[in-house]
């Protein structure tokens, strides 16, 4: 590509900086850093990467908690031409190995707290909270004056969830992930003047690629918290000091379920968002009478796609509150068959895309790669159906859908029938195996209060055709789920596979 014509997520930071140097850009904890300070960081962060060894292409691995530390780390990772691999924090033992090994990571920036989960043998430097930390290495460190990373070259590896199977990493280049941010900025409405708090995993392609690094792209000043804490959350918009949130549906349910949700002062929060797992109806509809001034925006997408590839904005909600929104800026989206061939609007079929967000495959997995992206398109794993205003609704993930007596029961339109009750939490609906059914509705429930499995299944036949009522229903204290708020299904499979 013609010198001075890449684009890059390097590149974004850069423009930021040359507009408004001083304006504040993140906040953490006690530190700030104004726009110029933190590029200055993140040159000489990029400098010290370098120094140690490190050529363009290696891949980095990011095992650390929320800081302003985890966010230098991967923009110095973008700008000296390393790949960055972000890991969830929460993992241990052979699933972390597996990302480390799977990757082919030559170094892990991680936090001291976390580096005694690592396996032996692994190539370390601290983020921060240590002497000789990429932190502290700054001041003693020059800018970086090398080359520049090119629009088509790696700059991460972003490992799918693994819900259904074992992680695969996306390979991400400079120009998928910028196109990504153009889009998250025309669809979410992301303004300067914005004070979004960010909680989730900053390891997590939706907090770091649709909300934060887009964020910084328009110069807004950023506010990162170690973990979705609902006080901090709270007292943050309280004090004015945020008006921006994005949350999976785990955490809004948390904040809706708090005793004292209805008497704090949330009148300067202004744009909600919600995404990374489907939202219960019941849930979204007692949010938005509790908050009815609050513009909620529905962010739909996976990570192969960068993440962002749908949004459903706050005056597109009535009427159609389970939909997922219509494709963003550089998203081109169809609903097919088994066949790949287009079904009729309002017919249930796989999503598939094209669009320069996409990655550019699985990093060393020829055969997933060529099972995804099949005749030009990437298939999803999502059901949905698309509706004649261009409008998409989820019904449920491929894999997930329960194929009851040879009937096939979306279980997200059960889980909504169960959210109706009062004393019902959360919800997980899974087909169990039975000699009778091939698969019985089986709802696992987190209860509020007293209530029994009779009561739940009349319930659900009160809203449903009876077949898709759940056959039986299983009580536990708390779903698993990934740190982006998914439920493992596959887990609730597996344990309850005799129940």
């Amino acid at each position: 590509m013609t010198a001075g014509r890449s684009v890059t997520v390097d590149g974004v930071l850069r423009r930021s900086v040359r507009r408004s140097p001083a304006r504040v850009a993140v906040r953490y904890g006690e530190r700030s850093w104004t726009y110029a300070e933190l590029d200055d960081a993140v040159s000489r962060a990029a400098r010290a990467l370098r120094d140690i060894g490190l050529a363009p292409g290696d891949r980095v691995g990011a095992y650390g908690h929320n800081s302003d530390a985890y966010l230098i780390a991967f923009l110095a990772c973008a700008r000296a031409g390393l790949v960055h691999v972000p890991v969830n924090q929460n993992l241990t033992g052979d699933d972390l190995s597996y990302i480390l090994d799977q990757s082919g990571s030559t170094l892990v920036l991680t936090d001291p707290d976390l580096a005694a989960n690592l396996p032996d043998g692994v190539r370390t430097l601290a983020l921060r909270d240590a002497d000789d930390s990429l932190l502290t290495r700054l001041a003693a460190t020059e800018p970086y004056d090398g080359e520049e990373p090119q629009t088509e070259d790696l700059v991460q590896l972003l490992y799918t969830s693994g819900t259904t199977a074992l992680p695969k990493g996306a390979m991400m280049t400079h120009r998928a992930l910028a196109h990504e941010y153009l889009s998250a900025i025309a669809a979410l409405d992301l303004q300067a003047g914005d004070r979004p708090v960010h909680a989730l995993p900053l390891y997590h392609s939706a907090q770091m690629h649709v909300f934060l690094v887009p964020y910084l792209a328009v110069g807004a000043t950023n506010t990162i918290l170690d973990a979705p804490d609902g006080d901090r959350i709270l007292d943050l918009i309280e004090a004015g000091d945020a008006d921006s949130l994005f949350a999976p549906p785990t955490v809004w349910i948390g904040l809706a379920n708090r005793p004292d949700f209805d008497d704090r002062d949330l009148g300067g929060l202004g744009k909600a968002y919600y995404g990374a797992s489907i939202m219960p109806v019941p849930v979204l509809e007692r949010l938005r009478e509790r908050l009815p001034k609050l513009a909620f925006h529905n962010c739909f997408g996976q990570s192969e796609i960068g993440p962002l590839s749908m949004v459903l904005g706050p005056y597109e909600h009535k009427g159609r509150m389970e939909s997922c929104g219509r494709t963003v800026m550089f998203v081109e989206a169809r609903v097919v068959d088994e066949h790949g061939e287009d079904v009729p609007d309002g017919t249930p079929g796989e999503i598939v895309y094209k669009s320069p967000q996409l990655c550019e495959g699985y990093w060393n997995k020829p055969e997933e790669t060529a099972e995804a992206f099949r005749d030009g398109w990437f298939h999803s794993g999502d059901l949905a159906v698309r509706d004649e205003e261009g409008y998409f609704t989820v019904v449920d993930r491929v894999k997930d859908v329960i194929n009851s007596g040879g009937v096939l029961i979306a279980s997200r339109q059960v889980e909504d029938a169960l959210y109706t009750h009062d004393r019902v939490a959360e919800a997980a609906v899974i087909g169990l195996p039975d000699e009778k059914w091939i698969e019985a509705v089986t709802a696992v429930v987190v209860p509020r209060g007293e209530v029994t499995e009779a009561e739940l299944i009349a319930h659900a036949r009160e809203n449903l055709p009876h077949f898709k009522a759940p056959k039986k229903v299983l009580f536990v204290d708390e779903l698993p789920r990934n740190a982006s708020g998914k439920i493992l299904k596959r887990e609730l499979r597996d344990r309850f596979a005799e129940a």
